[in-house]
């Protein structure tokens, strides 16, 4: 049995997001946690941390390219 290599391919947009997510986390973790932090106060930042953080890790696992 021959497999073709573009048989298993993710759609362009799915491609776009897998290399996109780190940098996307990565640049807007330290942007919006303190300014939250210097707008609502250290909870409110803190809580903004935990959930970004959290979504960041959520979307990092699911579009990780593991092989199977």
């Amino acid at each position: 049995m021959v497999l073709n290599s573009h048989d298993n391919e993710a759609p362009a947009a799915l491609r776009w997001f897998v290399a996109i997510t780190p940098l996307a986390g990565a640049m807007a973790f330290p942007l919006i946690v303190p300014l939250v932090m210097a707008k609502a106060g250290i909870a409110a930042g803190v809580a903004v941390a935990l959930v970004l953080s959290s979504f960041w890790f959520i979307a990092m696992l699911k579009t990780s390219e593991m092989p199977h």
